[in-house]
């Protein structure tokens, strides 16, 4: 699930959080979700979205 710099990618994210890729992106597009591009591609530090879920799940 974690490389070795402690990120994940969009298919791991989307496993993590039992969602499609479709989903990731459409939070992606809507600013939704902390996530960092790197090299044109999507990573997410896993203790950012366990606090954006912390967050979400208050609403």
């Amino acid at each position: 699930m974690l490389n070795n710099s402690g990120l994940m990618t969009i298919d791991d994210l989307a496993g993590y959080l039992k969602v499609t890729r479709r989903t990731i992106y459409d939070w992606l597009s809507q600013n939704k979700i902390p996530a960092i591009k790197m090299v044109g591609q999507w990573r997410f530090k896993k203790d950012k979205i366990d606090a954006w879920l912390e967050t979400v799940t208050k609403e």
